[in-house]
């Protein structure tokens, strides 16, 4: 299976809130945004633009996004782009969605990240 992965434009953040809290009004989806609750948080991924200072989360994400979409029966999809990524030592932060999934990865490994999976085989586009 060839895999390519899109640069999905603009800076994002992670944003942590305890569980019981409700979407705040500044966010307002559009573009690339998660939103996940689980009995021990709610975390949104947005724009970092959106979010106000004293919000707890952390900014400077940049997000790939796997060409889509994927079967469910599909195995080792996501698989394929971490382990470069672990091998290269670099962090991410991973959404799934119902036909794909995007990684997130901070601004100053996005360039080394590029690199590791496009060496792996993969192709990464703009």
């Amino acid at each position: 299976m060839t895999l390519t992965l899109k640069t999905v434009p603009g800076a994002f953040a992670v944003c942590r809130f305890p569980a019981a809290t409700e979407v705040p009004h500044w966010f307002h989806p559009g573009g690339f945004a998660s939103v996940s609750w689980s009995d021990e948080e709610l975390s949104i991924v947005c724009d970092e633009s959106q979010v106000p200072e004293e919000v707890q989360c952390e900014r400077g994400w940049h997000c790939l996004m796997l060409q889509g979409p994927f079967a469910f029966e599909l195995t080792g999809v996501l698989l394929k782009v971490l382990q470069p990524l672990a091998a290269a030592k670099i962090g991410i932060f991973a959404v799934s969605t119902f036909d794909t999934d995007y990684v997130l990865i901070k601004d100053h490994a996005f360039a080394q990240a590029k690199q590791a999976l496009v060496e792996s085989g993969l192709t990464v586009i703009e």
